[in-house]
């Protein structure tokens, strides 16, 4: 890993080894998903890996079946599949491997692209596997690596260049790094995988979800601005939600009559990225988006933080009369409530009605000097 900063997912995955489940970790492009498995089994004589890149890789999963698979094995009893979302209809041939040879061999499958390797894999797979999705690197594992003083110290620079590991290891040329890495991420898998015919109008949409973080945005205002009908716009949103470059936070609803409940945010999980698409890597005092730049960063990180197998709830509260919180989230039936200000001396207040209605065991106003505080803590 790059720095060697450790990733809590290590644990996580290491605890389910062994357990009768194929392992399929998902990621976008240079998150470390290679580097945390090389870090769990590089130089063991008893793992093989597939690299997909390679002929021979797609030629040993062309016609699978336990007995012509075994003489790939040797005496392996961990077998790494990278990018596995390149391989044809790879989550039936883990289907055949997994019954297979799954009772002595450990299967472990990556993969940057979930529109293509997680609906491939999720049926086939039913009952037989674990799950995974990993991030750019988390704010608390960057607190674990080098202290919350340092890491406070760079939220400017984490603000404006993210958290991918290339980019943390090299920040001196962050810029030049950032904008080859957002074009491999947004583009690369996504037009490969789905044939798309105009990019031209896919790259306007990128923008103008990147120029819009924070606000509420409506498919058929994305179409406009990118020149395709809200039918195209809804199609290109979920392949960026499931290229694990975007996220979409819903309006949460649950008793008020008039809260809005079909509107919705996106952020992108990384701001570096997010930069990238506009353009712009002005210092933070300069920039007129730092509100909403920092609005994207505390919730992807609250989103980030969460570990596996937990279920959450989360969304935006906002009534017709524009009441309003930026975050609320539910996790084991508990509910906090975040309001989000660059700036420690503005003002904000959470609304009687939402207050009375869902009795909140939180409410949180996070701002540049406290803003750390729910992070170090998983939900």
């Amino acid at each position: 890993m790059s720095e060697n900063i450790h990733r809590d997912l290590e644990a996580e995955i290491t605890a389910r080894i062994g357990k009768g489940k194929t392992l399929v970790i998902h990621g976008a492009r240079q998150v470390g998903k290679t580097t945390l498995l090389r870090e769990l089994f590089g130089g063991r004589a008893d793992v093989v890996w597939f690299n997909t890149d390679e002929a021979a890789t797609l030629a040993a999963f062309e016609n699978v079946t336990g007995t012509a698979f075994q003489p790939y094995l040797g005496r392996a009893t961990t077998v790494v599949i990278d990018e596995a979302q390149r391989i044809p209809d790879i989550g039936l041939k883990l289907k055949i491997l997994h019954d297979a040879l799954g009772d002595r061999v450990q299967f472990i499958a990556t993969g940057s692209s979930s529109f293509d390797l997680a609906n491939k894999i999720n049926e086939p797979l039913t009952g037989r596997k674990f799950e995974f999705r990993m991030h750019p690197v988390k704010f608390a594992e960057m607190v674990a690596h080098h202290g919350l003083l340092e890491e406070r110290k760079n939220l400017s620079n984490r603000l404006l260049y993210g958290w991918y590991p290339d980019i943390i290891a090299n920040i001196a040329d962050a810029r030049a790094r950032l904008v080859g890495l957002a074009g491999d991420n947004l583009y690369k898998d996504i037009f490969r995988l789905e044939q798309i015919r105009k990019p031209a109008q896919f790259e306007k949409l990128v923008k103008a979800l990147a120029w819009r973080v924070g606000s509420q945005v409506s498919l058929t205002e994305l179409g406009a601005l990118a020149g395709v009908d809200k039918n195209t716009a809804e199609k290109y949103v979920r392949l960026l939600e499931h290229a694990f470059i975007i996220f979409r936070v819903g309006s949460f609803s649950r008793n008020l009559r008039n809260e809005l409940k079909t509107a919705s945010k996106y952020y992108f999980f990384d701001t570096g990225i997010r930069n990238a698409v506009i353009g712009d890597f002005s210092p933070v005092e300069q920039r007129q988006d730092i509100g909403h730049l920092f609005e994207n960063f505390v919730i992807a990180e609250l989103v980030k933080r969460r570990a596996p197998f937990t279920t959450v709830t989360d969304g935006f509260w906002r009534t017709k009369t524009q009441q309003e919180i930026d975050f609320v989230e539910v996790a084991d039936g508990a509910l906090s409530a975040y309001e989000i200000k660059w700036n420690p001396e503005a003002r904000a207040r959470f609304p009687a009605a939402f207050l009375a209605s869902y009795k909140p065991q939180k409410t949180l106003v996070l701002n540049r000097d406290n803003f750390f505080e729910p992070l170090l803590c998983g939900s």
